[in-house]
């Protein structure tokens, strides 16, 4: 029998859980990302629950237990039973009645069977229980498991007309769990290349959710290229290229710089980026600092004082995988120079001879001699 080692398997806020709900009667088994993660010995962020208990007795049985149950997803089983500050996703054991592509209405299950015949991966439908005893309901979990082998359970179309946002989740899972070496599951790759156009058909919101969730994996490069090749990535970000992304992830590793979604994506290109999954005005506005910096003249300590060494830092990056040539030299000098940096002058040096328009333009014209002199006139000479 495989077992957890994990503290969360023990921990006294999490086991009152489990304890509330097995006293009451009702099975309750650990289930999803938790147990996956454990068993890989990656981060645990997450305690995902299922129990064949409905909302409403486990409201009843953790209230009893001193436990503050919400609420958050009645209609779809789930209740968030917060355990001295930890919150506990308990989601009653669920059977697919009805799918669109989009939308699921499903019915509660008695068995744990039907919960993990619903699920998309089968490294995704094990379980375990309180004392951490792992179960493998669909047989072949923790085989796929210990292989990083990223796999649809049953018959991949099928899973995937359920809700076609299980293609971008195949890409986003081989990227983070899968073995690159090894290559995508075949039959997975072949039912998403077939079933792209349902892609059209998402709510952006989730698409970018999960492009962002894809792009953030130590290294995306592979499942995107097959995204590309298979015509996914075409479909949700029209003009993108992935040919640059592994020279960029590659260039990331030497660096010793952290992975990042939005880096990547001003890497990645495409069209109407923002609007198409749903990036905030921030998060716009630093893509497009960052792709328009490729092709800006600027030298790295200008771009460090206009955008902060960090924006400088990834434009230098993408500068560098996109015209195939090496990083300056003095890269991370100029960044700390530029970013340092404050132009001496102000408004009120130049008033009030200069005012309104005129006196932008001369702040900018007496700016830009600043940043080609190196940021070393000082404010007299500027104003001389």
């Amino acid at each position: 029998m495989t077992r957890l080692d994990h503290t969360f398997v023990t921990r006294e806020a999490t086991r009152a859980v489990m304890t509330a709900l097995s006293d009451g009667g009702h099975t309750a088994l650990f289930v999803g990302g938790c147990v996956r993660n454990a068993l890989l010995g990656a981060r645990v962020d997450d305690i995902d629950i299922a129990t064949d208990a409905h909302p409403d007795a486990v409201i009843a049985l953790t209230e009893a237990a001193g436990l503050k149950p919400v609420p958050t997803g009645v209609a779809h089983g789930t209740v968030t039973v917060v355990s001295d500050g930890m919150p506990h996703e308990v989601t009653t054991f669920r059977r697919d009645v009805e799918t669109d592509g989009r939308h699921a209405v499903v019915a509660f299950a008695d068995t744990v069977e039907e919960d993990a015949a619903r699920r998309d991966f089968t490294m995704n439908a094990l379980y375990a229980d309180g004392d951490g005893n792992v179960l493998d309901p669909m047989g072949t979990g923790l085989s796929d498991l210990s292989r990083r082998h990223v796999r649809f359970i049953g018959e991949a179309a099928r899973r995937i007309a359920e809700d076609y946002l299980r293609i971008l989740r195949f890409f986003r899972f081989h990227a983070w769990y899968g073995d690159a070496e090894a290559g995508l599951d075949a039959e997975g790759l072949a039912a998403c290349a077939d079933a792209i156009e349902g892609l059209a058909g998402l709510s952006r919101e989730r698409v970018g959710h999960e492009m962002r969730k894809l792009l953030a994996a130590p290294d995306p490069a592979p499942g995107v290229a097959s995204m590309q090749a298979c015509g996914a990535l075409g479909q949700v970000l029209p003009g993108a290229d992935a040919e640059r992304l592994a020279p960029l992830v590659h260039l990331e590793q030497q660096t010793g710089t952290a992975p990042d979604a939005l880096r990547r994506l001003a890497c990645l290109g495409g069209d109407e980026t923002a609007t198409r999954l749903r990036l905030s005005k921030i998060e716009a506005r630093r893509l497009d600092v960052l792709r328009a910096g490729i092709g800006d003249e600027a030298g790295t300590a200008e771009l460090a004082y206009r955008h902060g060494a960090e924006a400088a830092h990834d434009i230098e990056l993408l500068r560098a995988v996109t015209f195939e040539a090496p990083l300056p030299a003095t890269l991370e000098a100029d960044l700390i120079r530029g970013a340092e940096a404050v132009f001496p002058v102000r408004a009120a040096d130049l008033m009030p001879e200069y005012s309104g328009a005129e006196l932008g333009a001369k702040l900018a014209d007496l700016e830009r001699r600043w940043i080609a002199s190196q940021f070393t006139l000082d404010r007299d000479a500027l104003l001389a």
